[in-house]
């Protein structure tokens, strides 16, 4: 097993975080930040067995993360989570925005953040705060979608669509810097440790930049 393969599957002890802001490309938002471990897509919230993309249900379209406790904690994941979309935006409940929380401490964070988040705004925050039950995977296509539109990228981490690129830590990782999610800094700090090719860390490199020019 080569070292790129090694880095996509490591355990370390983690923490759970489920939310809904924007859309199923929302795992990039996260993906580069601090102490992300494992980002994933899918539905929840609903009754519906098995939903899909297209027949979604009562479903939220909702991502699952895992985190390192040690390196970030559930509060600042939170602050990601406000400051990446219009939590008083009224949309149904497949687009909803939503936190399924996993534990009474979550839940009692999350209230507090949504008073917090409402008393800097005069129009109602429509978030919902409800307890986590079931989580269904979305189709393989919807995973890491900003990374997949790099192909030569998905080949190079020899992982494939699927469960491959759904656990793949490196892979949530660079999902959200080619979204523009990440400094070239903070890049160029943790890929020594992936066993990628220079080739592959330029590249990576240069879509950050093209996301935020001023980096350069």
């Amino acid at each position: 097993m080569n070292i790129i393969r090694q880095v996509h599957y490591f355990f370390t002890p983690k923490m759970k975080l489920g939310l809904r802001t924007a859309d199923l490309l929302e795992p990039a938002q996260f993906g580069a930040a601090p102490g992300i471990i494992r980002t994933r897509v899918g539905f929840a919230g609903g009754s519906k067995v098995n939903p899909t993309y297209r027949s979604m249900g009562d479903h939220t379209e909702t991502i699952d993360v895992d985190y390192d406790p040690e390196q970030t904690d559930y509060e600042s994941l939170l602050s990601l989570f406000w400051k990446y979309h219009d939590p008083t935006s009224k949309c149904s409940r497949q687009y909803m925005s939503a936190i399924f929380y996993h534990d009474e401490e979550q839940k009692s964070l999350a209230e507090k953040t949504l008073k917090y988040q409402q008393s800097l705004r005069a129009r109602p925050v429509t978030t919902s705060i409800l307890p986590f039950t079931k989580f269904y995977e979305a189709e393989d296509y919807h995973q890491k979608y900003l990374l997949q539109r790099h192909p030569q990228l998905v080949t190079a981490l020899d992982v494939d669509p699927g469960e491959d690129l759904i656990k793949s830590h490196v892979a949530a990782r660079i999902n959200g810097y080619v979204g523009g999610y990440g400094s070239v800094a903070n890049f160029d700090k943790e890929q020594k440790t992936w066993g990628i090719t220079e080739k592959m860390a330029e590249y990576i490199r240069e879509e950050v930049i093209l996301a935020y020019p001023g980096l350069r």
